[in-house]
């Protein structure tokens, strides 16, 4: 620990007085982030470092496989953290960042090395639909490949889960809520998005439009039906 004190250190006398007035903002006015990132607790995957972001620019959850359960009355931290970004915050976009090389996804294949670990392997049961999905198409691939496929697959399995949310589901249908699935080459360093349009992941290039997973888009399917007049 002492590496870490050492660094604490570093930081309070050589990086937060360029930073001070930032601080002193965001202590006097609260936060404002501008998205929610959901990703992996893997220690090789760094939301602030990857996207380059600044104090207050994120609001962070990460877990193990970067899951979102789906909505139910239990409380969780996952369905806590979503909930209050959207509604107390008020973010106009949810990132699901799932990355290469994860070890929550490798334990589909091993799932002796789950059984000293009962609470991760209740956890993961949120990813079985991207398991079933990967067994029933990806027979193909070798491990590697289908470990791969399974990180792929479950960004799009939590997107779907993300929207059992109230919270989530009322700001989509009010057209101010933006839902982005990523995935991140730990080995390369580039990010892929979801395109919900194509139901393809695509390469992210600077400049470039961004694909994203569910476009903000005001929707009252009753409208009609009830004699409510669109806007």
């Amino acid at each position: 620990m002492e590496q870490f004190l050492e660094r604490a250190a570093l930081f309070r006398g050589q990086v937060f007085p360029a930073q001070s007035a930032l601080y002193e903002r965001l202590a006097s006015h609260g936060q404002s982030p501008k998205a929610l990132m959901i990703s992996c607790a893997d220690s090789r995957v760094v939301p602030e470092l990857i996207t380059q972001a600044v104090p207050g620019d994120l609001f962070v959850c990460r877990n193990a496989g970067n899951i979102v359960p789906p909505f139910s009355q239990a409380n969780g931290g996952v369905s806590s953290a979503v909930e209050y970004a959207v509604v107390a915050l008020g973010v106009r976009d949810i990132v699901v960042c799932g990355h290469s090389d994860c070890g929550a996804m490798k334990a589909f294949s091993h799932p002796e090395a789950l059984e000293k670990m009962p609470n991760v392997a209740a956890w993961l049961r949120h990813a079985h639909a991207a398991h079933s999905v990967v067994c029933s198409c990806y027979g193909h691939l070798d491990e590697h490949g289908r470990t791969r496929a399974l990180s792929l697959e479950n960004v799009v399995v939590q997107i779907n889960h993300l929207r059992t949310h109230p919270s989530v589901a009322s700001a989509i249908a009010k057209g101010e809520l933006t839902l982005h699935g990523w995935f991140f080459e730990i080995e390369t360093g580039q990010i892929q998005a979801y395109n919900g349009d194509t139901g393809q992941f695509e390469q992210v290039y600077e400049g470039a439009p961004l694909p994203v997973a569910q476009r903000p888009a005001r929707r009252m399917v009753a409208a009609d039906h009830l004699g409510i007049a669109a806007e």
